[in-house]
């Protein structure tokens, strides 16, 4: 039965205009894009759950700060239905609740966040930025199996890596930004399926020892109080 629910979550961020993407309907599902919006990420999650996740964001750009993440899941009707709370008081980011949740939504609400600092770091509109990231995930994203630890147990996993901006033609509008790079980090044996997200911009100097220009990382910490 096709899985409603992850086509939605995936036309939610992916689909922005295909036609003017060059992609069309009937390009293959890329590996990346399985794992990330084909997947039930909460099938190891038992309602009533929370799941808790830390939030740190650094590089020498800005000031950085900490703050948290709480993804909750309940039965609705039969369904899961899962809530996301993006961050806390000012840094606060809207996340719709999402029905018949089987992909966990943190992946969507960290991204949808992103790419409105992109719009504020770069003056860039979002669509731009959906394009590149959605183009990338699908024609040259690298899927690595590794390993994390979590609840004291080194786990198997799948890290996908993109770099949207780094082949696209418009890149210079971006500047310094365009080296961004984005990390997902997905296991099925943590609950909710998502590890860690991290993104970085590597320092400006190009020295491997020097600090990121931008760095956010969202971690999996466990279950929330």
């Amino acid at each position: 039965m096709p899985r409603l629910q992850h086509a939605l979550l995936r036309a939610a961020f992916l689909a922005i205009g295909l036609a003017t993407s060059g992609a069309g309907a009937q390009d293959a599902i890329s590996a990346a894009e399985k794992l990330l919006f084909q997947t039930d990420h909460l099938k190891n999650v038992v309602p009533p759950a929370a799941l808790s996740y830390a939030f740190r964001k650094g590089g020498s750009a800005e000031a950085g700060f900490d703050d948290t993440v709480e993804l909750r899941v309940r039965m609705l009707d039969g369904a899961k239905q899962a809530s996301v709370t993006f961050l806390t008081a000012e840094h606060k980011s809207g996340c719709p609740e999402v029905t018949r949740a089987e992909g966990n939504p943190v992946l969507l609400c960290f991204l949808e966040r992103d790419i409105r600092e992109m719009e504020r770091l770069t003056g860039g509109k979002s669509g731009y930025f959906r394009r590149a990231i959605r183009l990338a995930l699908a024609r040259s994203a690298r899927v690595a199996r590794t390993r994390v630890s979590f609840g004291g147990r080194e786990l198997a996993a799948n890290e996908i890596t993109v770099v949207p901006y780094a082949d696209d033609p418009l890149k210079d509008r971006i500047g310094k930004y365009a080296s961004k790079t984005y990390v997902f980090t997905l296991s099925g044996e943590v609950p909710g399926g998502v590890h860690s997200v991290r993104t970085f911009v590597p320092s400006p100097e190009g020295s491997s020892n020097g600090a990121p220009l931008l760095e956010e990382r969202l971690t999996l910490m466990g279950k929330a109080r």
